[in-house]
């Protein structure tokens, strides 16, 4: 009898237990919503330098950039920087203008870009449809330091 006795207080249990799992899943979450927003900024252009006064828009700009290597990318509102060919982004460009008329327009280019492809991609857009672009720049050091 006490043989039968230990076999049902011994009996197996057959769940498992989820609450580590739960635990390494949230973290992951977090580090993911952590490390995404940085995941767009992919791109690196070194503006040139310039002493103009800085523009303040309410809307956010649709933004063409040129790296060192003639490479175009395209920002737009509230979409992550994307790698673009020329035909592409006149359309898209000319799209977006349409819905946004009055939507500001610039031009990042790095300061070893060619300057031919800075000025194809002003022509792209003016092709586009857009009224007006501007270039980008960065304030001089001297003016950080202030």
């Amino acid at each position: 009898m006490s043989l039968a006795n230990r076999r049902r207080k011994h009996k197996l249990k057959a769940e498992i237990n989820v609450v580590p799992y739960i635990d390494v899943m949230l973290v992951l979450l977090i580090i993911f919503m952590v490390t995404a927003p940085l995941m767009n900024l992919g791109v690196d252009i070194e503006l040139p330098q310039s002493a103009a006064k800085s523009i303040h828009n309410d809307k956010e700009p649709a933004v063409v950039s040129v790296d060192r290597g003639g490479k175009l990318y395209l920002s737009l509102a509230n979409a992550p920087r994307e790698e673009i060919d020329a035909a592409t982004l006149q359309k898209k460009i000319a799209a977006f203008v349409r819905q946004n008329p009055q939507i500001p327009v610039y031009v990042a280019g790095d300061t070893a870009a060619d300057y031919g492809t800075i000025y194809q991609a002003m022509v792209l857009l003016q092709q586009a449809g857009v009224p007006k672009v501007g270039l980008m720049s960065k304030p001089p050091e001297t003016a950080k330091a202030r």
